[in-house]
């Protein structure tokens, strides 16, 4: 079994163990009415998308969210939720030293707590039981996710229940030979739909897209056809699943919690990428960790 496999399989039981542990942390997590920007890279980037968008939703303030490289120095706010896994990624440790210049309060949800953010970030929450060996994200991303999520009080033990039907049910027959795949997602779960094509391309070398379901029919269906999928992580629109059909491509309709339906993909890159004879855990021009030197593209 590769690590991503094993990793992938282990989330319900990791999602359980951040819930649990989010009132602990309650403290160092954005406060109600908090001025709030979350971010991350790569993976981490979307996962902050979701954990933005549920924060406005649940009503807990505004709240944006940003690849680390991309984050607005100019803009003032009250809290700054990092997202990393190794903890040594540059564009992160340089927002945070930048943030620390500027008197922001930072908090990082990190996997490796021995790692230079450490000593950057003001606050700590450490997920190490969901830390990961394998370069692609499952685990430790949705854990993330899971307890910013509980924190807004957005988690519900059917999450968990979800993950684990994720797991027990046969993914659709014949997907693992389809060449194109779509993901479109909903509100919070747009950030999903994002990184469930990201895994595809990682782990599979797929060509893979993802939009907001409404923004689909505006031009993206136009790839969809014979030999592609479309499939759907949170509340379908009218007619989309009639059209998708209509061009002869396979139609995925998730009906089970956005989190879950991110599992289901996750353990369809892993499929495609056995049926292409790729190795999942070595995806092609990836690290574990992105860590430049110095004129590689850091920017204060």
């Amino acid at each position: 079994m590769s690590h991503v496999a094993y990793e992938l399989a282990t989330q319900p039981e990791s999602w359980e163990r951040a819930a649990e542990l989010a009132p602990a942390h309650r403290a160092v997590l954005p406060g109600r009415g908090e001025r709030t920007a979350i971010v991350g890279c790569g993976t981490s980037y979307y996962m902050a998308q979701a954990a933005a968008a549920l924060r406005e939703e649940a009503g807990q303030g505004e709240t944006d969210a940003f690849p680390a490289s991309e984050f607005p120095r100019h803009r003032r706010y009250d809290r700054v939720v990092a997202l990393t896994r190794s903890g040594t990624t540059t564009e992160v440790l340089d927002l945070l030293s930048g943030l620390r210049e500027a008197g922001i309060p930072a908090t990082a949800v990190v996997g490796d707590p021995d790692t230079p953010v450490a000593t950057l970030a003001d606050e700590l929450v450490v997920l190490d039981f969901a830390d990961e060996r394998s370069v692609v994200q499952t685990r430790f991303a949705t854990t993330a996710l899971t307890l910013l999520r509980a924190h807004v009080g957005a988690h519900t033990p059917e999450v968990v229940a979800d993950g684990r039907a994720a797991l027990a049910a046969p993914l659709p027959p014949g997907l693992e030979a389809r060449g194109q795949f779509t993901f479109l997602g909903r509100g919070w779960s747009v950030g999903l739909a994002h990184e469930a094509a990201l895994k595809m391309r990682e782990a599979s070398l797929s060509w893979a897209e993802a939009y907001p379901a409404m923004e689909y029919r505006h031009g993206p269906v136009s790839v969809t056809g014979p030999g592609s999928v479309t499939w759907s992580l949170g509340g379908t629109p009218e007619g989309i699943a009639e059209q998708v059909l209509g061009t002869g491509a396979e139609w995925v309709d998730g009906t089970l919690d956005p989190l879950a339906e991110l599992v289901r993909v996750h353990r369809l890159a892993v499929a495609v990428a056995a049926a292409r004879q790729l190795d999942p855990d070595a995806p092609r021009n990836l690290t574990r960790s992105v860590i430049l030197t110095s004129g590689e593209g850091a920017v204060r």
